[in-house]
């Protein structure tokens, strides 16, 4: 394999040595960077080299770093989520006052520090926000069960809002960002699409049979009966590529489906998601699931378009923003869906994740690009690196979000999660947190990939 990428990475080279005629300016583009791609992906990183030989010295080396990484990211997060969510905003404010001291000091220090704005600058905050939320969605899919994690980060049963409830659309949105569709890729016909999201369906299902199986405690109200959060990642994958639009135009018809789905909402829809009663037809069982596809699938488009046109550009398929440039527009863009939010949820409806309707959508959108637009901050500190376990994490989101779904459930088949003392909840987070990261670095360190989407 590694010889075959050599081989066509030569002939690349030649092609681009000798020129050709009929190679016009962007099939230049795309062969310079199928070129870099390819002699990237071919280098074997060095601690994975290292695990394979044998060395057990890189071995611990990496299981250090991923320890203290740990310590440093996760540890805080969880205590921030837990036992410290009292003091969240006391020490935000103490840890920026930290961080605008140590930006002073190295930028005083540093006389040949530069601001930077690159595209590796932009790609690596991408992967930041990506990274920070999938963490956070992990430690609160088993927090939740815990009378450790305050009520208030809990999803809402019916309208309002909470921590919790931004997942699943923030997981959609970031997928949208970075996706084939974003970065002008050809899209795949659906009969192809189909195919590849087949893992997310078996996915889907297993964990139905896994819930029914063991009796696994399963609100209904979130997605229905049979319902889960795996059959609506790939209903949005299996539905966009039947469009086959261009990213330029995806925001529009995400927002004509947004809004017939909210006119919808309005004359009655929202009565009969909300109400406990159900049928015996698969659609009644599984309303909420059901109808939520289309805020969904609208939260995917409408990313396309944001993802092509903050990160990549109208007509190039391989160029990346410079991290200032975007930056900007990411503050405005989420300043005006902040103020979007706010006008849906006080004269249309209030903002609802169980129906995914139009304030929901403009509620994740808004908090998401800020959470980005504050990651993009980063290029204020100097000599700031991504750290081992970022990278791990980044290379395995789905497969790192898998993992937790099943530690989650280890942990409520063997503990009495409702009912544990404090202490205990906490000894049972961190030691599954820790699995979590040291799992996930490992899967990295040794190149296992899990990627439907």
């Amino acid at each position: 394999m590694d010889n075959s990428r050599s081989h066509l990475i030569k002939t690349l080279d030649i092609i681009l040595i000798i020129g050709d005629p009929d190679i016009t300016e962007e099939k230049m583009e795309a062969l310079v960077a199928i070129s870099t791609y390819l002699e990237n992906e071919t280098k074997i990183p060095k601690e994975a080299c290292g695990a394979r030989m044998g060395e057990p010295g890189e071995f611990l080396a990496y299981m250090a770093t991923m320890t203290v990484d740990f310590l440093v990211i996760v540890l805080p997060i969880l205590l921030f989520l837990t036992v410290l969510a009292e003091w969240t905003q006391i020490c935000a404010i103490l840890l920026m006052l930290v961080l605008l001291f140590s930006i002073a000091a190295k930028r005083f220090i540093s006389s040949h520090y530069s601001l930077g704005g690159g595209t590796n600058s932009l790609r690596t905050n991408i992967s930041s926000y990506r990274v920070s939320m999938m963490i956070v969605t992990c430690l609160c899919i088993l927090a939740v069960d815990f009378q450790i994690f305050p009520r208030r980060y809990a999803k809402t049963e019916t309208y309002g809002t909470s921590l919790m409830d931004l997942g699943v659309g923030s997981f959609v949105l970031g997928n949208a960002l970075v996706s084939h569709q974003a970065r002008n890729i050809a899209s795949m016909k659906w009969k192809t699409a189909l195919k590849s999201t087949s893992p997310l369906i078996l996915l889907g299902f297993g964990r139905l049979v896994f819930t029914a199986g063991v009796d696994y405690q399963v609100h209904v109200g979130e997605y229905g009966v049979q319902w889960n959060f795996f059959f609506t990642l790939a209903a949005v994958s299996i539905l966009t590529p039947i469009v086959n639009l261009p990213p330029q135009y995806c925001g529009i018809l995400g927002s004509l489906i947004l809004i017939g789905h909210q006119s919808c909402l309005m004359n009655g829809l929202n009565m009969y998601l909300l109400s406990d009663k159900r049928g015996l037809d698969f659609i009644s069982q599984n309303k909420e699931g059901f109808f939520s596809i289309f805020g969904y699938w609208g939260i995917y488009l409408t990313g396309v378009q944001l993802g092509n046109y903050l990160f990549f550009g109208n007509h190039s398929t391989t160029m990346w923003r410079s991290n200032k440039w975007a930056r900007t527009r990411v503050w405005i863009l989420s300043l005006l869906f902040w103020l979007l939010t706010v006008f849906l949820d006080r004269h249309v409806e209030r903002v609802s994740r169980r129906m995914c309707n139009l304030a929901y959508v403009t509620l994740v959108l808004a908090q998401n690009l800020q959470v980005l637009g504050i990651l993009m901050l980063s290029d204020y500190i100097p000599a700031s690196e991504t750290s081992v376990l970022e990278k791990a994490f980044d290379r395995n989101l789905l497969g790192s979000f898998l993992l937790a779904n099943i530690l989650t459930g280890l942990v409520n088949l063997y503990a009495d999660t409702l009912f544990a003392s404090s202490a205990r909840a906490l000894v049972i987070l961190v030691i599954y947190s820790f699995t979590l990261s040291a799992v996930t670095g490992l899967m990295d360190l040794y190149g296992i990939r899990l990627k439907f989407w």
